[in-house]
């Protein structure tokens, strides 16, 4: 072996109307974590999709161990030569075993049989070296989104892969479940095993890598070693431009005026939130901050109708409301944008111009008919005004870049001119040119009058947009903190707090 394990040299994919990657480059040494950073759209997962047989390139070279490797034909092959891959999105079998979601495809058998003795002491002993407490019999629909993403890890692990691809790791991790895979990458590390990490989070790359690759617009930009740069660095390189601030500049301060109440809210499933009240005010960001069970997505899931409701009492401009699903959410204008966009976000095989108008296909529709003449330039306008990357609007929306996705959901929502917007983890996953976009667009919907409610898990995000933080631990809101004494502590102190 030379001094890379792997080199992919001027790397040209194409997609109908995109260039996607334009020439890029990646050279990794071996026993190393190798991070790869750029925008979304800058063609990081499309590189790592054309490594693990997902796409094939249109030119270039791939070599491994200083073989070449150009044609490799499915992920099968890739799996078989010592490449593994986790994925950002998760899509576990929910209604199998986490064993079964680790040995898929490749089960243990006896005389022709499945041997699920040999397959639970096998992933008992997997589970084990990596110090992961979870019940490989457990249904995965049971477990928690940051286990699997562990247990997504471990299953990579399970292959004995030489390189081990990292899509947004960290997205669904608290801060010690964090730390535990920083301990597992750097076991990983120290058994000469290769990582190639992704994450927008500037932090974890400066403190978990060796090596840094940035690309910008499907381009190599440069490779840099991690301990002689810093996020200013970091950021200039992937945007092309200065950033010197993370958060615009915000000219306008919420009103007195309630419009929104929450009495009493308790939640039907006696595990949930309970006894939730709070306000919202007009032009008003109202931050949600927690840990992982919190029940802050299931708090405002219920508020938007899709989860059921013990009691509580919801007041819209002082009139009492009734909530009982998405149509009445809608009706009595609230938006909610999911946290989870690939699972009950967007339509993926629908193009751009549907899951943009979907929300809003009745002022479309004339006499019972949808009027494609009113729907192409509502969303054309849309899609334009959010600055979205795309081939066109026949474009599946699939194959757009995770903050273009993101894009075009907050696009759907504004079309139901909403005056309540609730954003569920709305930068999740996304770089750091387009958090800025985001945060733009939520501060041009306060200046219309609009209210927003904005659950986030990255606390500098928490604390630059919010004009107050209600704070929540296992289902109940234990403090509110105004803007001006906001305090990194005294949240994390909240939301670990509550005592029964």
């Amino acid at each position: 072996m030379g001094q890379y394990i792997l080199e992919m040299n001027d790397i040209v994919k194409r997609f109908p109307g995109v260039l996607a990657l334009d020439h890029a480059n990646l050279k990794v040494r071996p026993g190393t974590v190798h991070a790869l950073m750029g925008e979304n759209g800058a063609g990081k997962s499309t590189l790592m999709k054309c490594l693990f047989g997902l796409y094939h390139p249109d030119e270039g070279e791939i070599l491994f161990n200083g073989q070449s490797i150009n044609d490799i034909p499915n992920t099968k092959t890739a799996l078989a030569m010592g490449i593994s891959m986790i994925h950002q999105e998760l899509h576990p079998i929910r209604f199998r075993s986490i064993m079964e979601n680790v040995w898929i495809g490749r089960f243990p058998t006896k005389y022709g049989f499945v041997d699920h003795k040999e397959m639970f002491d096998k992933t008992v002993a997997l589970f084990k070296s990596i110090g992961l407490d979870v019940d490989p019999r457990e249904e995965a629909r049971r477990v928690s989104a940051s286990k699997l993403q562990l247990v997504e890890i471990a299953r990579a692990i399970s292959y004995d892969a030489k390189i081990i691809i990292m899509d947004e790791p960290t997205s669904s991790l608290t801060e010690n479940e964090v730390e535990y895979l920083f301990k597992i990458i750097n076991k990983l590390r120290d058994e000469g095993r290769s990582i190639i990490y992704i994450s927008h989070k500037m932090e974890e790359i400066l403190k978990i890598s060796d090596d840094v690759t940035i690309m910008r617009d499907g381009k190599y930009i440069g490779t840099y070693a991690a301990k002689d740069i810093d996020q200013d660095f970091i950021i200039k390189k992937m945007v092309g431009r200065d950033m010197s601030n993370r958060f615009p500049i915000r000219d306008t301060k919420p009103s007195d005026e309630v419009v929104l109440e929450i009495k009493n809210f308790t939640a039907a499933n006696p595990r949930s939130f309970k006894d939730v009240n709070f306000q919202l005010h007009r032009g008003e960001i109202l931050g949600i901050g927690g840990l992982v069970g919190a029940q802050r997505t299931e708090l405002v899931e219920t508020i938007f109708g899709l989860r059921a409701l013990d009691h509580g009492e919801i007041y819209k401009n002082g009139k009492k409301i009734v909530i009982n699903n998405v149509r009445d959410a809608k009706k009595n204008g609230i938006a909610l944008l999911t946290e989870e966009r690939r699972q009950n976000g967007i339509f993926g095989i629908l193009s751009i111009l549907d899951n943009t108008v979907i929300a809003a296909q009745q002022s479309f529709a004339k006499m019972g008919v949808l009027d494609n003449s009113k729907r192409k330039p509502a969303a054309e306008t849309s899609c334009e005004e959010l600055h979205v990357k795309m081939p066109s609007l026949a474009t599946p929306i699939k194959n757009l870049s995770g903050g273009n996705q993101q894009k075009v959901l907050i696009a759907r929502w504004l079309l139901t001119n909403s005056d309540i917007i609730i954003f569920d983890e709305p930068t999740r996953g996304i770089d750091v040119g387009a958090k800025y976009e985001i945060y733009t667009l939520m501060l041009d919907q306060l200046k219309q009058g609009k209210s927003i409610i904005m659950i986030s898990s990255e606390m500098p995000e928490l604390m630059g947009m919010s004009d107050r933080i209600m704070v929540m631990c296992e289902g109940h809101v234990t403090g509110f903190v105004d803007k001006e004494n906001f305090d990194q502590v005294e949240i994390m102190r909240l939301a670990s707090s509550f005592k029964k």
